[in-house]
């Protein structure tokens, strides 16, 4: 099949993309934009297989980025410190990867190929920003060039010296999350080949996912040499099986580039195809490098900050970056996605609208387990859009399978993590105007989601069962033991029955206040007393939440420091202030605020001696002494814990504490340091932004007008353009005066040249524009409450 191949290719206008190092800036600060400032390296040191992101747009179905790492999905992907490039993968998304390619030069033998065919590479000529990703392998002498649009990854690969061009595609083998079984490819054109990868199902994805691809190249492929089942197969014109695989070979010797277009899609290989067609139709590889770019600018540049050092900006643009990123489309151009809520997988179709495009994408997702502190607040206050295709995305799941699921992979539900999740995310977009979804519908899947038939009924990968989630006992006794009985506790992950409980109790508040709203008052009045069952679990004895035995009595012996004794992902002493929707009862528990402020300050101040966390790297947590901290910010269960304070009537040690936070845990600015590891698809970059901007909120925002608390921003100004098509304002300001690291006590509080006499703002003020004012000094003013 060997042929000469002959193709013109005009050269387009060469972009240069400045990637700044660490520390270097230009003196005009209006010469950098958003996207400019972000620091993709970030934490890359303890990365996993869905955390970094170059060659994407925001939450794109394509992610395409070099794998150093290929074993697991902890620690696989791209690992900073590894030193070589095994392939570029197009889809890092929670449990499923999808169609590594591999551009080589070598002329071995495809079978010792296969085999050995990584190269090292350096950072030294890497560049890396959101939408492009740059290096060379060093092993073949190739400039690799990647970029995208949301659904077709593409690719440039410069061979030096007249090089022999060929390209490997993986379709087998281990791949991040995943193993990759039966894979297909077949060239369909002289310059283009098909076909799909199939991910394994796993512990947590149980059922088996395909995913198409369509490859594009620009000039004609001359060989295929293939590979299936250990044999390989010479001059073929594809290949079909297990631990399979293509080399396609191009000219023999050319000194301009190759690219190739690669759409992806989850329902087929058509599909795949159709996604380039609508969406890049053209082989100009620098206007796509721009145009992503532009993208991620419009998208960053929905929060403006000013003042701060270059370096604090520089973290808040990669941390808002992170929270755009992970939560993946897996719907088509067309609207077109698979359902695998059921035991076969179908094809669906999206509403169109008018103009015949979908209404909203459909989306994959790690769990929404902690997003009540985090994207439930950061989505609809910056990009409400996003909080309402998410809504009606997990409506839509509902509509196919019955449940809102709390971290759907590839269609199917994973059933990820513990409880209904989804709840407070869902209640804090209605209360917060975004309705544009069916409002009653919804309430009845989160009522079912609450119940003993519901998903609140299924533990962690509880896929077949319901008894793990140990709702029985919540509904009949108030809490759930534990251990749970052993008929009760033969499947599912996190069983840890007081963690469950207070999780349970929290987001039966957060139902309570929509079926308040919606004007469902018993049933409002039922949720609101469940959402008191954290009570049950409450030792007065020791001060802390603590676990119970099925006959009622306390776990003993009893340790508040040990590490997941009946508390998921955390101690006893973290989870105990895991009861955001009423401090004022917790607070009664302990004995009145002053004991609640003072237990709380000094849980911080041990907390400090840690930094806040349990390490630096999420495999830390695992080591005992790590474990031990009475605050972790490390991970989802006590992130909310520095605007208690605010809550118990002491807003001046939110202020103290939140800086303190935001300085040890969320400041770093390198590949060994950022979210200790631990980055759930925008949880913890979230957590940042908030934190940096000064606005909470520990109940999702589900109260009727949704209350924000008020910390300590880190900047001089902060600036949110509000969306027309669900807010009446254009932007809301906020402005400190005398800010410094010392000056991070508010003094006094103006809302539109109007003394505000409390440390909370309503989502109604925010909503209709303006300017909050902060005077800031280095003494907290008690007086302000």
């Amino acid at each position: 099949m060997r042929k000469s191949l002959k193709f013109s290719f005009i050269l387009s206008s060469f972009l240069v993309v400045i990637f700044l190092p660490l520390g270097t800036f230009a003196s005009d600060e209006k010469s950098y934009q958003p996207v400019d400032l972000v620091y993709p390296h970030l934490d890359s040191a303890n990365s996993r297989w869905f955390f970094f992101d170059s060659a994407s747009r925001p939450f794109g179905l394509v992610n395409l980025s070099p794998d150093t790492g290929l074993g697991g999905a902890w620690g696989s992907g791209y690992r900073y410190n590894e030193t070589e490039v095994k392939g570029f993968s197009h889809v890092h998304a929670w449990q499923l990867s999808a169609v590594s390619m591999m551009p080589l030069s070598s002329k071995d033998s495809v079978k010792n190929i296969k085999e050995n065919y990584f190269s090292p590479f350096s950072h030294d000529t890497e560049i890396v920003t959101p939408g492009y990703h740059k290096l060379s392998l060093d092993r073949y002498n190739i400039d690799v060039e990647l970029t995208s649009t949301t659904r077709v990854g593409f690719h440039r690969y410069k061979y030096k010296n007249n090089q022999t061009q060929k390209v490997l595609i993986k379709l087998g083998g281990e791949m991040g999350p995943s193993t990759l079984g039966h894979g297909e490819a077949h060239l369909i054109s002289p310059t283009a080949i098909s076909g799909y990868v199939t991910n394994k199902a796993t512990h947590r994805r149980p059922r088996p996912t395909k995913v198409y691809f369509h490859a594009e190249f620009q000039q004609p492929v001359a060989e295929i040499t293939a590979w299936r089942n250990g044999k390989v197969e010479q001059e073929v014109n594809g290949t079909s099986g297990l631990e399979a695989g293509l080399l396609v070979s191009f000219n023999e010797e050319s000194d301009k580039p190759l690219l190739m277009k690669v759409g992806i899609s989850y329902v087929s290989a058509k599909n795949a195809k159709g996604n380039i067609d609508a969406e890049l139709a053209h082989w100009d590889f620098d206007r796509v490098v721009t145009e992503s770019q532009q993208q991620w600018n419009q998208w960053l540049s929905r929060i403006e900050v000013r003042g701060g050092s270059k370096k604090q900006q520089r973290r808040f643009y990669t941390d808002l970056w992170h929270s755009l990123q992970g939560r993946r489309i897996i719907s088509d151009a067309n609207g077109q996605y698979t359902d695998q809520t059921g035991i076969e997988a179908k094809v669906k179709q999206l509403p169109l609208n008018e103009q015949g495009h979908p209404k909203f994408n459909q989306h994959n997702s790690d769990s929404f387990w902690g997003a009540q502190w985090t994207i439930s607040t950061l989505w609809p206050l910056a990009y409400p859009k996003v909080a309402s295709d998410f809504t009606n995305s997990l409506m839509q799941y509902y509509k196919d399978g019955g449940m809102i699921p709390r971290g759907p992979s590839g269609g199917n539900y994973t059933f990820v993590m513990t409880g209904a999740s989804s709840t407070p995310f869902i209640v804090s977009n209605y209360m917060k105007g975004i309705r544009d979804f069916d409002v009653e519908t919804a309430y009845q899947a989160l009522k079912h989601n609450h119940s003993a038939k519901g998903i609140m009924s299924r533990a962690g990968y509880e896929h077949f069962s319901q008894t793990g989630g140990g709702m029985k006992f919540y509904t009949e006794q108030g809490y759930i033991p534990y251990p749970l009985p052993e008929s009760e506790s033969r499947y599912g992950n996190h069983r840890r029955g007081a963690g469950q409980t207070l999780e349970y109790a929290f987001q039966d508040y957060t139902l309570g206040q929509f079926a308040q709203a919606l004007g469902h008052k018993e049933d409002a009045k039922y949720y609101h007393a469940r959402s008191k069952n954290y009570q049950n679990v409450y030792d007065a004895s020791s001060g802390f939440m603590r676990s119970k035995n099925i006959d009622g009595s306390w776990q003993t012996p009893f340790d508040p420091y040990q590490y997941e004794n009946g508390f998921v992902e955390s101690n006893p002493a973290q989870s105990t202030w895991f009861v955001p929707h009423d401090i004022e009862g917790l607070a009664k528990l302990m004995g009145g605020n002053e004991k609640l402020i003072n237990k709380l300050d000094s849980a911080f101040i041990e907390a400090e001696k840690q930094n806040f966390t349990a390490g630096q790297a999420h495999a830390d947590e695992a080591k005992e002494h790590n474990r031990r901290v009475p605050i972790n910010y490390g991970n989802q269960p006590s992130m909310q814990t520095a605007f208690i304070f605010s809550q118990a009537g002491a807003p001046w040690k939110t202020q103290y504490w939140s800086r303190q936070v935001v300085d040890k845990v969320f400041s770093g600015l390198s590949p060994e340091t950022g979210y200790n590891g631990d980055e759930d698809q925008g949880l913890m970059g979230s957590l940042a932004v908030l934190m940096k901007i000064g606005l909470f909120q520990l109940t999702a925002g589900t109260e009727t007008d949704p209350i924000y608390l008020i910390g300590s921003p880190i900047f001089d100004s902060v600036s949110i353009a509000l969306d027309n098509k669900y807010y009446p304002g254009k932007k809301f300001v906020i402005e400190t005066s005398n800010n410094s690291d010392k000056n991070l006590y508010i003094q006094s509080i103006k809302l539109n040249d109007k003394t505000l006499n409390r440390t909370f703002i309503k989502h109604s003020e925010i909503v209709n524009g303006g300017i909050l004012q902060l005077e800031m000094g280095s003494q907290p003013n008690t007086k302000l409450k």
